[in-house]
């Protein structure tokens, strides 16, 4: 059935789920897991939500958040460990979440994506985007989206 899933984390809680759900699958299938959080780079100007800060400030910042999804992957890993589950932990850095996970998806020869929906509605939505709208609409392997 499948070979390798991605599943796509943000920290969160209901990433959490999702992360659940692919191990499952996973374990179920014999698949491999294919663990990857995006790891945005710092807002280098106000419009995008930064503050103006030294190039040393800004690399000290962003492998700070490396290093904390290279933490939140590593953890997947050993949850997959225990449960007899090959897992491979992958970080990438993009501003373009979707694209990113598409990419990664098919870089590794994923089967299937698992990713979770914040399932926002209405005005957030439109403002806030939907990442895992952009997936669902621009992947071409079945997703799987949880809430």
């Amino acid at each position: 059935m499948y070979k390798r899933i991605l599943v796509a984390t943000d920290g969160s809680e209901l990433s959490d789920k999702a992360v659940e759900h692919g191990l499952n699958l996973a374990d179920l299938t014999g698949a491999e897991l294919i663990a990857v959080k995006v790891v945005p780079r710092y807002p280098q100007t106000y419009f995008e939500g930064g503050v103006a800060l030294g190039a040393d400030e800004v690399a000290k910042i962003e492998k700070q958040w490396n290093d904390e999804a290279l933490e939140s992957v590593n953890a997947i890993k050993s949850k997959g460990q225990l449960q007899n589950v090959k897992v491979k932990a992958t970080t990438v850095k993009s501003d373009l979440i979707a694209e990113a996970l598409i990419a990664t998806a098919k870089r590794h020869k994923c089967d299937l994506i698992v990713m979770a929906s914040h399932g926002r509605r209405g005005l957030k939505r439109l403002l806030l985007g939907s990442e895992t709208q952009q997936v669902l609409t621009h992947s071409h392997i079945p997703v799987l989206v949880l809430r």
